[in-house]
């Protein structure tokens, strides 16, 4: 390597992981928000979950939960997770302005950091007519929309844990067991779809999905738009029509 880029591997190495806010999860972990350089990083504890500088398996996320067959102008749609917002921009981008984007996040703090501290990476989605942001167990929702008479979702997109076998909070496992598939089942539009986002092949969630009555799938997608291993997983399960 050269002098010059020695040079600039070294300043890049020099500048600072500066922690931005922190906060303490239902669980007792702290959940801390950090920056580097122009990116920001979610951890929870020592695990980083999300990060500005790989976002395309997030995109995927909608980008799978909400390919319809038909023609669906008025496509609501209830992300699980607010993240750094990734999930919920393409989401925006793909769903039309007729789109109705609900967003189910925990913690009150991660939302104020999305206004607050990313420097304007987040302002146009929020601001965004179609987005509606729910403090609270994104369960919650699925429940109310599976109540007889209520309005139900298009898609349903679940970044909530790095899978069932690696739970990010404890009381997410009921989002994976057959009484939580068959309500995110009822709280779907006919032809709708439930995405999840796993860190890795989670081939129980496969047949779990099946089980509950959805047409299953697994797509293997990278973390990185150009990276050539794709560790992580978009399981889908789309309701039937009739």
């Amino acid at each position: 390597m050269g002098g010059f880029a020695s040079k600039l591997l070294y300043l890049h190495l020099m500048k600072p992981t500066i922690k931005v806010a922190e906060t303490i999860a239902p669980d007792g972990k702290p959940f801390r928000l950090f920056k580097h350089d122009k990116d920001y990083f979610l951890y929870m504890g020592q695990r980083q979950l999300m990060c500005t500088r790989k976002t395309h398996s997030e995109e995927m996320l909608a980008e799978i939960g909400c390919s319809f067959s038909d023609k669906r102008k008025k496509i609501r749609v209830l992300i699980g997770g607010l993240g750094l917002g990734f999930s919920l921009r393409r989401a925006l981008e793909l769903t039309g302005p007729q789109s109705h984007c609900e967003v189910a996040e925990l913690l009150d703090e991660v939302v104020r950091w999305n206004y607050e501290e990313v420097e304007g990476l987040n302002d146009g989605i929020l601001a965004d007519e179609r987005t509606v942001i729910f403090r609270g167990d994104v369960y919650q929702r699925i429940k109310e929309a599976a109540q007889k008479g209520a309005k139900r979702y298009d898609a349903i997109l679940l970044d909530v844990d790095d899978g069932p076998s690696a739970l990010i909070q404890p009381q997410n496992s009921k989002l994976y067991g057959g009484y939580g598939l068959e309500t995110i089942k009822r709280a779907l539009t006919p032809g709708g779809r439930a995405a999840f986002w796993t860190a890795t092949s989670e081939p129980q969630l496969l047949k779990s999905l099946t089980h509950a009555g959805f047409r299953s799938e697994e797509f293997p997608v990278a973390r990185h738009i150009n990276a050539k291993q794709r560790h992580h997983r978009i399981y889908l399960g789309e309701k039937g029509r009739a």
